[in-house]
């Protein structure tokens, strides 16, 4: 009898590079930097030509405006292909040398660029900007840039000072966060008899497996202890340098200085986390519900199995089988997004499989021409499907804002992700929409269990960000008071829900090392994609054609702004808690069928 050929092993795509440029070494790339540092002095010389400076007096206001903004635009284009380009060695393997010696470059090449915007929002910010609108139509077309550059203005130091802060940024900001990186990148430990990078042991917290999970928790939480002395350093020098700036521009506390990039206010925020603060109780029916499923007796969680699959997935949701879930899903919306889905997969947009090296979590970044490039680091699972999907709608959200100038491409993170949550949402509906049984209890598994993390895991981040940010205030935090911040913040969140924490999470997540408070805007995304959502299904035709158009706008108005045109008002409690509502649907319809 002939033994049946064993099945063809598929390999993940790696994404594509050479569609810019033949390597980082090449004389295309070399040329490319050159230009951009070129146009980083030529933009210099022409700001002190024009005296673009806080109080400057230049001759002919509007004339300057659009000489300055036309340069500041080019060569934020320029930038773009190059920087990412950069990157994407760089995130998928930290002990690239060559990538790394580009990347710091090209860092410290553009790092004047950082004072030259300083002074052009310096500049901006003492005009009369609704006569400068009325003498420039460029002035015009960037309006909401221009108030939100009057409103920096309002918040800087002296030009020496912001000069100062800009220098100093590559060896500060950028260089704790290179660290973080780096450190993480590197960390390996032996689970279920094979070593793996820490990005791999984190997929196992979604493994069948009990053991294994329980394996892959321990494993993890040794190896951040053994890097905690560095990760410490970091976190306490990023957040220092924050509290030191904000103090000196004025800002109230560390909250401030982000909801105005994130185009909302303190109104906005606080409707949605008192809404958020009310859901938990829901939240902790789902945890319960799910305990008692895994054979919990006490009906309290182990953080081990806080994301552990429920049910049975139908299928095996290896990449190739999302890929075609992902595009088919999308066709159910419009053949657009479709269409590009296909289009990235064809063209290897994506960089897809774990290793050693590579970046933990997965993102999104512009490329050329309304294209983008996605990193993963997939799983065979629902939840690794969804955030294809999600990083997929930051690529179709890039594609809408294709024709837009850099300036008016400025998306705050709140609005960011809009395209990616309703993306992610499209493919968990359809998912659900077959589902019977044992595989529908498997997808509201999939499906709550990423939104208890936006809602829920994030909230405590917030709690967590700002402990940190009052106690760093007086002086270092150690490693073990981090965590038990960190553990503080979880049990004020998640209640008596789990029977075991993560006092590590600050050393997982990236996020603390590259922005502050980069946390709510996901639950605002989360919360406001499915108000559209919502709206999508009541009025299919309408909101299609409108959605790109917002989309396209995503930098040129505030969140409230924005969402009015859909009728919705976010600085009213009852918006986020209608949202919510939706998840509560299905957090009855789980525990239903856990009984």
């Amino acid at each position: 009898m002939t033994a049946t050929p064993p099945s063809p092993v598929v390999q993940e795509p790696h994404w594509r590079t050479d569609d810019l440029y033949p390597a980082l070494d090449s004389p295309q790339y070399s040329g490319a930097v050159e230009d951009i540092a070129a146009q980083v002095k030529a933009l210099g010389a022409l700001f002190d030509r024009l005296d673009i400076r806080k109080d400057g007096r230049a001759e002919k206001v509007a004339t300057a405006y659009d000489e300055a903004t036309q340069a500041l635009n080019a060569l934020y284009s320029a930038l773009t292909p190059v920087r990412a380009y950069a990157q994407a060695f760089v995130t998928t393997d930290s002990r690239d040398d060559l990538a790394q010696a580009r990347s710091s470059e090209l860092s410290t090449l553009v790092q004047p660029l950082g004072d030259l915007y300083t002074r052009y929002s310096a500049w901006l910010g003492g005009l009369d900007l609704e006569g400068l609108k009325a003498d420039s139509e460029l002035a015009r077309a960037h309006s909401y840039s221009l108030e939100r550059a009057r409103h920096a203005a309002q918040h800087q130091m002296s030009p020496a000072e912001e000069a100062l802060a800009s220098e100093l940024s590559s060896s500060s900001t950028e260089g704790w966060n290179k660290l973080h990186g780096n450190v993480c990148s590197l960390l390996m430990a032996e689970v279920g008899g094979e070593v793996l990078p820490v990005t791999a042991i984190r997929n196992l917290a979604s493994d069948p497996s009990s053991q294994l999970r329980a394996e892959a928790y321990a494993a993890e939480l040794k190896l951040w202890q053994q890097a905690e002395v560095p990760l410490s350093a970091a976190m306490n020098g990023i957040k220092g340098r924050v509290n030191v700036l904000n103090a000196r521009r004025g800002y109230a506390d560390a909250v401030e200085p982000t909801l105005t990039g994130n185009s909302i206010d303190r109104q906005t925020l606080g409707a949605m986390q008192r809404a958020v603060v009310a859901s938990f109780p829901d939240f902790r029916r789902y945890f319960a519900a799910k305990a008692r499923l895994l054979g919990h007796e006490n009906g309290r969680l182990p953080w081990s199995d806080l994301m552990a699959p429920v049910g049975e997935a139908g299928r095996e949701w290896s990449y190739p089988e999302a890929k075609t879930f992902v595009e088919n899903s999308f066709r159910s919306y419009s053949d657009k997004l479709a269409d590009f889905a296909a289009h990235a997969f064809r063209e290897d947009w994506l960089d897809v499989p774990a290793r050693a090296g590579k970046r933990g979590g997965a993102f999104c970044m512009g490329w050329k021409n309304g294209e983008s490039r996605i990193l993963l680091n997939h799983a065979k699972s629902l939840d690794s499907t969804s955030t294809l999907a999600h990083e997929l709608g930051h690529g179709y959200h890039n594609l809408c804002l294709k024709d837009r100038t850099p300036l008016q491409k400025q998306t705050p993170m709140t609005l960011a992700e809009t395209a990616s949550i309703f993306c992610e949402t499209i493919v968990q509906q359809q998912a659900l929409s077959t589902a019977t049984g044992a595989e529908r209890l498997y997808v509201l598994e999939t499906q709550l269990m990423g939104q208890a993390q936006v809602v829920v895991d994030i909230h405590s981040r917030f709690l967590f960000e700002s402990a940190v940010f009052g106690g760093r205030e007086k002086r270092d935090l150690s490693p073990s008071e981090l965590n038990s911040l960190m553990e503080q913040a979880q049990r004020d969140t998640y209640g008596d829900a789990l029977s075991s924490l993560h006092p590590y999470m600050w050393a997982v997540k990236p996020h603390y090392y590259g922005s502050s408070f980069y946390n709510y805007p996901y639950t605002f995304g989360l919360l406001f994609g499915l108000g559209l959502y919502a709206r999508y299904r009541t009025d299919p035709d309408g909101f299609r054609a409108q959605y790109d158009e917002l989309l396209s706008r995503t930098g040129m108005g505030d969140a409230a702004t924005l969402a009015a045109g859909f009728g919705i008002d976010t600085r009213d409690e009852a918006f986020w808690t209608s949202s919510l509502d939706v998840i509560r649907e299905s957090i009855a319809e789980y525990e239903g069928l856990a009984t």
